[in-house]
Parts: structure tokens; C-alpha cells; sequence
């Protein structure tokens, strides 16, 4: 039988027919099996006809199902957006977004997924300020779930003279694309801005507004798109990078709710808690939810990172931890 729950869908119009005829049988299954309990001749009766329910059941599971999506399809997108921006450390702290940048792309090329740039903010001393990316292929909402933090590194900058060690931070954001999702946005609450997009003097995107901008009022959520070459196919990624955190915003309240009094809660993009040291002078990445460490930094650095998520994997995701600056 499927593992969706029909009680999941109870609001939805598309099912609602469905549901409620789910749950009148699953009540004439309960009656079946206490009329077993309170008299032993009428097992047989009782047997078949929860027998009967069931196929009725599985039926009405299959039609949800065909409208609403299988389960596993909303856990696991094969589409997502990852976001990497520059936290608290200044110009390292830029060098060091674009370094997990990198680290993310090529591991998912690796993986044979197909990675496309939606927008880039770069630093005016090197490194980006923010980016994001379209991520495409089987299984990567599943493989980088736990990836949503803060990532701290611990080096000793180019820059540093007297050789101490500098710590910075960078934030990243791992948002599932479902196919199906549950947000609706009024256009009201919409309000779109067109630009010239950045990039070498001369290309098309240069000479016309296509790079897109969209701020949702109601959350003050703020998405930009420059990576096509048409206004239209701009407006449709970011309204899809929009759709994106919003369904974010949402998965983490929702998150929150069933954590009960837990303060944090890994998968819910709250990105207030450092989830890993990146420690360059020991040659140690260090994984605070799951007291896990690794050596040969370099090569995960260059997308070497299966190690780290199938521990993480291994072990749920662990729970974020509150790590002091000078741990």
C-alpha cells in the first residue's frame, strides 16, 4: 500500500471527495475489528470485510496519489536551489562563499547532476557577496539536505602578515523545487523590477532589461535573476527561486511546530547555528551536529564530500549545535 497519508490532504479541494471517503471506511474498519473482539463468531464475517475495505482503500490511495503526487516525490525533489552568501569575516569571509560555491558544483558534477547559475553578487575584494543555483538530478534534495547552515573556516588569510588565524563564516540554503508545490502567491503581493543584466560589455543581456528582480511584500522575501538571455526567462526562474523559499519559510514553521520544545532543528533552514568547521592550519573539517571529523581538506574542498553526507545521512542529521567563536 502506498505510504501516503490521505489526512495530509484534507484541505485540498482536488481530494477532498477522496479523503472523506478514506476515512469513512477507515471508521467501518474499526468497527469490523471491535466487532471481532466483542463477538468471536463473526470473525469470519468481520475478516472479509476488512478484507473489502482495504481494496477499497488502496484504490482510493492510487487516485490521490495520481493528483497529488507520490510521498516520496515531495520529500525528495530532484531539483534544487542552493544558495551560498558571505557572512561575518569580510573579504575571507567572500573568498571563502565561493570556495564552498565550487565545493557544491563540483560535487555536483560529480554526480552527473547539471548545475546552472541563477544570479551572482561577487565581492569588490574577490569572492561573492551571495549566489545561487539551480541543482537538477536524482536523488540531490536527498544528498544535500543536511548542507543548510552556517559553515565557519579557520585560516590564515593571504593577506595576514603576522600569520594568525582568521575565522569567517558563510551561510548556505538548501531549497527542494517540488513539482507540486503547496504555496499561492497573489499577484498583488508581487512587486517586479527589470534591469540590465551584468556581465562582458556588448552581449544582449546588456542591451536590454532582461535581469529580473521580485520582492514578495507580505515576507519582504527579495529574488533576483540574471543567467538567461530573454526578460521572460528570468521572470520564470525567479518566480521559481520565489516559489522556492517561500516554500522554505513554510517547511521551517512547520518543522518548528513538530519539534516541540527542541530550539533547533536540522532541515529547517534556520541558519543561525554553525553546522561545520572548515579548519585549514590542522587540515580538519569538523561536523558539530554529529562530532564527526575528516582530514584532506583540500580534496573536499574540490567536491570530495560523500564521506561527511553519508555520515550525516547515517545518522538523521544529527542536531545543530551552538559553537563559540574561539572552540
Amino acid at each position: 500500500m502506498s505510504s501516503i497519508n490521505p489526512l495530509d490532504y484534507s484541505d485540498d479541494p482536488r481530494v477532498a471527495f477522496f479523503v472523506q471517503e478514506w476515512q469513512r471506511l477507515s471508521q467501518a474498519e474499526k468497527d469490523a475489528s471491535e466487532l471481532v473482539a466483542v463477538d468471536p463468531a463473526m470473525r469470519e464475517l468481520a475478516e472479509a470485510e476488512i478484507a473489502d475495505i482495504e481494496k477499497q482503500k488502496e484504490s482510493l490511495l492510487s487516485q490521490i496519489e495520481s493528483i497529488v503526487g507520490r510521498d516520496d516525490e515531495r520529500e525528495w525533489p530532484n531539483e534544487i536551489v542552493l544558495e551560498v552568501r558571505a557572512g561575518v569575516g569580510g573579504e575571507e569571509a567572500a573568498l571563502f562563499a565561493e570556495e564552498l560555491a565550487i565545493m557544491y558544483t563540483k560535487y555536483a558534477q560529480s554526480k552527473g547532476w547539471s548545475v546552472k547559475k541563477l544570479d551572482e553578487s561577487r565581492a569588490a575584494g574577490g569572492g561573492i557577496k551571495e549566489a545561487s543555483f539551480e541543482i537538477k538530478g536524482t536523488d540531490c534534495y536527498k544528498e544535500l539536505q543536511y548542507e543548510s547552515g552556517v559553515h565557519r573556516v579557520q585560516r590564515v588569510p593571504a593577506t595576514e602578515k603576522a600569520g594568525r588565524i582568521h575565522t569567517s563564516t558563510a551561510s548556505v540554503a538548501i531549497m527542494p523545487v517540488y513539482k507540486r508545490v503547496k504555496i499561492e502567491i497573489n499577484p498583488a503581493d508581487i512587486e517586479m523590477e527589470f534591469s540590465r543584466s551584468g556581465g562582458a560589455g556588448g552581449q544582449n543581456v546588456n542591451k536590454v532589461e532582461t535581469a529580473v528582480r521580485i520582492i514578495h511584500k507580505p515576507t519582504g522575501i527579495d529574488v533576483r535573476c540574471t543567467s538567461e538571455r530573454s526578460q521572460q526567462a528570468n521572470r520564470e526562474r525567479a518566480m521559481k527561486l520565489l516559489m522556492s523559499r517561500l516554500q522554505e519559510m513554510k517547511d521551517a514553521e512547520e518543522a518548528a511546530k513538530r519539534a516541540g520544545d527542541r530550539k533547533v532543528q536540522v532541515g529547517t533552514g534556520d541558519r543561525s547555528e554553525k553546522i561545520r568547521t572548515y579548519n585549514f592550519p590542522q587540515d580538519r573539517i569538523t561536523d558539530h551536529r554529529i562530532k564527526e571529523s575528516w582530514s584532506n581538506l583540500p580534496a573536499v574542498m574540490q567536491g570530495r564530500l560523500q564521506p561527511i553526507l553519508d555520515a550525516l545521512a547515517a545518522s538523521g542529521g544529527g542536531e545543530a549545535q551552538t559553537v563559540a567563536e574561539d572552540d
